[in-house]
């Protein structure tokens, strides 16, 4: 079974588009199926880290308490994590980047004994995850680059493309302001709605934020796969 799962990981890339496909193992791909397979590759991810540590916390609190709900979502993010090594699959970088988060922030909500304290302490990691994102674009080094192979294999040759490398950095803009945007709308929910309220609709808004940026990247990088004759095909 963990065979099958890393022969479909491994089975297609954004490659360039080869001058005799016919003398090569190469074929392109239905987008279709490339679609479904960086859903199967990114989705999983998303909701590691965000619907399923929400519910968690919204039951754990209403049975015991919202400390003992804190650690019970630090735990799920560990055991996911564990899991993962275990059966020897690969740990996205959306997901250590979210545990990095989670981390700090029960740490921070467990001393202070304050839920307020719990969900204040992610809008300022946004913030900083936001800074940390145009500061990699200032250093030449945009961090859609590494999070980009967790949702689409791209060959070195593609990556190094100059074009490929302005969309890199154009990306991790994007998802900077992105990462403004959550924080800005998860402040206010915060200071304006009932705990578990903010709970279940801050999910949510998320997700409606990332959707966006999500059309907007894969819009840009399809315009850009097309005018560099880049094809998804088989590895």
């Amino acid at each position: 079974m963990r065979r099958a799962r890393g022969a479909t990981a491994a089975e297609w890339s954004l490659s360039p588009r080869s001058d005799d496909e016919t003398r090569t193992s190469r074929s392109t791909l239905p987008r279709r199926r490339v679609l479904a397979a960086v859903a199967r590759r990114g989705l999983p991810g998303v909701l590691e880290a965000s619907l399923v540590p929400s519910a968690i916390f919204v039951v754990v609190t209403a049975m015991f308490s919202a400390t003992t709900a804190m650690v019970g979502v630090l735990v799920w993010g560990y055991a996911t994590i564990v899991r993962r090594a275990v059966f020897g699959r690969r740990v996205p970088s959306v997901l250590v980047l979210a545990m990095f988060a989670l981390t700090i922030k029960t740490v921070v909500g467990v001393v202070s004994g304050s839920t307020f304290a719990y969900f204040l302490q992610p809008i300022a990691t946004t913030v900083a995850i936001a800074v940390v994102f145009l500061g990699s674009v200032l250093i030449g080094r945009p961090l859609i680059a590494r999070i980009a192979h967790d949702f689409c294999p791209i060959t070195p040759e593609v990556a190094a493309r100059p074009a490929v490398v302005r969309l890199f950095a154009g990306l991790t803009i994007l998802w900077a302001v992105a990462q403004f945007c959550t924080a800005g709308v998860t402040l206010g929910m915060l200071i304006g709605l009932p705990t578990t309220l903010f709970v279940i609709l801050k999910p949510a808004a998320s997700l409606l934020l990332s959707a966006a940026a999500v059309t907007i990247t894969v819009s840009w990088a399809l315009r850009t796969a097309h005018r560099e004759e880049l094809v998804f095909a088989a590895a």
